[in-house]
């Protein structure tokens, strides 16, 4: 695959061309990641609705208003700095990845090279499978038993009897599922899915109305109103713990080539590897139990998946296999 050579003690070079050779590397690997960062900074706006439609998805269905406050005029710019510059990165890890493995693969023997291709492609298939379980069942889970904590605190509702016109009709504000599909100057409507109330004001195109919308929330004490970086940051923290989380089975598997523990070890210690599971996951997690068994069981899961790599890969197994980086 590389120019590498069969014997490392043949690759020799003073301490000066060693650093002008990672001197190298980490502007290498800055190749992509900044430009990158530059391309994802105008689609930023497509990142942060993809961060927020969990969010946005547990409001709706808790009738809540589907909002999150900015509380200073640069808030939402350095998040959106911010973001281009996360999302790039870790796109990127591939290729920082193999710019590090180009550093140090020379200094390796053939058969210690080829473990590198278990390790790399299946760190990166646990990386997404842990953030597409974090975005797609956990987090709306989370943001689920989070928000409903604080339904049940509210004050006593006021109640007023309801007056009829001389038609017999009561007199009220429209309650709508979405938005009409026309309307007219200074109308407004309750929209139900959202929970806003909503005004129809003038707009720069004289053929279309600019639509205000307020928030309503009921007799509910504590406003379910998110600050847009808190989430973010909440949304990122929680991704990073499932990434490293979901890198288990990798590390069960190295300590096991470089002969620190066994299957048969490992087997008999699964009442302290269910604990230690247990710590992990009320550190990641928010201060609920739902969140920690949400990462409680997948983490036992990859626990006993890394026992099961062990026994089908071991160290004699893998260094006996063919490698790309062989040299007839």
């Amino acid at each position: 695959m590389f120019d590498l050579p069969h014997d490392p003690k043949s690759y020799t070079m003073p301490l000066g061309d060693h650093l002008e050779d990672l001197r190298k590397r980490l502007i290498y690997a800055l190749l992509v990641p900044v430009p990158l960062a530059m391309v994802l900074f105008m689609f930023s706006d497509g990142l942060v609705e993809l961060l927020l439609q969990p969010l946005q998805s547990v409001q709706k269905q808790g009738g809540f208003p589907q909002q999150v406050q900015v509380l200073s005029p640069p808030e939402f710019l350095l998040m959106q700095i911010k973001l281009s510059i996360i999302f790039a990165i870790v796109l990127s890890v591939p290729w920082i990845i193999m710019q590090t493995w180009l550093f140090i693969a020379p200094g390796l023997y053939p058969q210690e090279r080829r473990f590198i291709h278990i390790l790399f492609p299946g760190s990166i298939i646990l990386t997404a499978a842990g953030i597409a379980i974090m975005y797609l069942i956990m987090l709306p889970i989370m943001l689920h038993v989070l928000m409903s904590i604080t339904t049940g605190i509210g004050m006593t509702p006021e109640l007023i009897p309801i007056v009829s016109n001389s038609a017999g009709e009561s007199q009220a504000i429209p309650l709508l599922d979405g938005n009409p599909e026309a309307a007219q100057l200074g109308q407004m409507w309750i929209d139900s899915g959202t929970s806003t109330l909503k005004l129809t004001v003038e707009s720069e195109s004289p053929e279309a109305l600019r639509i205000l919308s307020v928030p309503l929330q009921g007799n509910a004490v504590v406003s379910q109103v998110f600050q847009l970086t808190s989430f973010i940051n909440f949304v990122l923290l929680l991704m990073l713990g499932i990434t490293v989380a979901f890198q288990m089975p990798l590390v069960i598997l190295l300590l096991g080539w470089i002969g620190i523990v066994t299957p048969e070890w490992l087997s008999h210690q699964r009442k302290y590897a269910l604990l230690v599971c247990a710590m992990l996951a009320a550190i990641t997690t928010p201060a609920d139990i739902v969140s920690m068994l949400m990462m409680l069981i997948p983490l036992y899961i990859l626990y006993e998946l890394g026992i099961l790599l062990l026994r089908l890969m071991p160290a004699s197994r893998v260094g006996s296999a063919p490698s790309l980086d062989d040299e007839s």
